[in-house]
């Protein structure tokens, strides 16, 4: 039988094994897709650490996947062998359960998710339902299209989504592998946009994205400078601390909101007279359905949107999870398997 090679996590906790295994057949609806590239993102960290309710081990990580299809099984409609795919956050969904039947298909009860349902990217091949499929488009190499299936698609689904119009001010929170997309994507949408992080060494590196101001928390009152501007229309938070959520809230303009993309399991603290006195919010997004993805990509490469990436083989993927948990990535590291 063909053989692959493959990443896997053997046990909760458990360190990177690579390993050769056959390469799966697709079943009826599903196709098997070459993997070209996958992105390393902190949600891998659920599989890594068995975080996430219900994962099988040995599991293969990764959900950010990029490649060609290679197979095509039983009642698959319209893709064709060859086809440059992806796969992201949606992996697939049951079509039954509540939310499907409201067409809300990222809320899905059943929500199949690649590198924890099921197995994902860090790997020569995946097999995956043809509902998760996004097409690439040609503009897009696999390597920087692979960051924007999670990554590119929160912040993207998430401002388009909010409401904003061009001239609006959205406050990004963070310029990191989210917060770096984040930047570009308001600001290409015609929106006057201020990046927020920590040390002046990054005000040029927000500016060279686009962002019109940069503040620096560590020396900076933000909730004034932002309330100067007018106040923040959206603040799209982009971090993992829920204090320096808690701390920019007060920068909200009237009717504003914070739209929470960045994962933390410590509670947001906010008083409700800055809530209901300022017809302010709170909200959370999560990500998007393949769709989605489809018009992430194609708004990226009409835009001239690009994450920033660091490459590694394959076999580096251990080497590759390391440098993004740290912090050192600089934002988004990807594995390529040369497929």
């Amino acid at each position: 039988m063909p053989r692959m090679r493959a990443v896997q996590v053997k046990n909760a906790n458990g360190p990177f094994e690579l390993v050769e295994r056959e390469i799966p057949a697709p079943a009826s609806g599903q196709v098997l897709v070459k993997v070209q590239a996958c992105g390393v993102c902190h949600s891998d960290a659920f599989t890594k650490e068995g975080a996430f309710p219900g994962i099988a081990y040995p599991r293969v990580p990764g959900h950010e996947v990029v490649g060609v299809i290679a197979k095509i099984g039983e009642r698959v409609p319209d893709w064709q062998l060859g086809q440059r795919v992806g796969v992201g956050w949606h992996g697939g969904h049951c079509g039954h359960c509540t939310s499907c039947r409201r067409g809300d298909f990222i809320t899905c009860a059943n929500l199949q998710i690649p590198g924890i349902s099921y197995d994902g990217g860090y790997a020569e091949y995946l097999v995956a339902p043809f509902e998760a499929l996004v097409a690439i488009p040609d503009e897009l190499q696999a390597a920087e299209a692979a960051p924007l299936l999670c990554a590119g698609i929160t912040t993207f689904n998430a401002l388009r989504n909010s409401g904003v119009r061009p001239g609006d001010t959205v406050a990004v929170l963070g310029i990191g592998g989210l917060g770096h997309l984040a930047v570009q994507f308001a600001a290409k949408m015609g929106c006057r946009t201020v990046a927020i992080a920590r040390g002046a060494d990054k005000g040029p590196l927000a500016r060279e994205l686009g962002a019109h101001h940069y503040l620096d928390s560590t020396v900076e009152d933000v909730v004034a400078e932002l309330n100067r501007l007018g106040g923040a229309k959206i603040i799209l938070s982009t971090v993992t601390s829920s204090q320096a959520m808690n701390s920019v809230l007060g920068g909200l303009a009237i009717g504003g909101r914070m739209i929470v993309v960045g994962a933390s399991p410590d509670p947001i603290e906010v008083s409700p007279l800055l809530l209901i006195l300022g017809h302010r919010s709170v909200q959370g997004w999560p990500s998007g359905t393949s769709i989605d993805s489809e018009d992430t990509l194609a708004f990226s490469a009409l835009a001239n949107v690009r994450p920033m990436i660091e490459t590694m083989p394959l076999e580096r993927a251990p080497e590759a999870y390391e440098r993004m948990m740290s912090g050192a990535a600089r934002f988004r590291m990807v594995i390529t398997t040369g497929g």
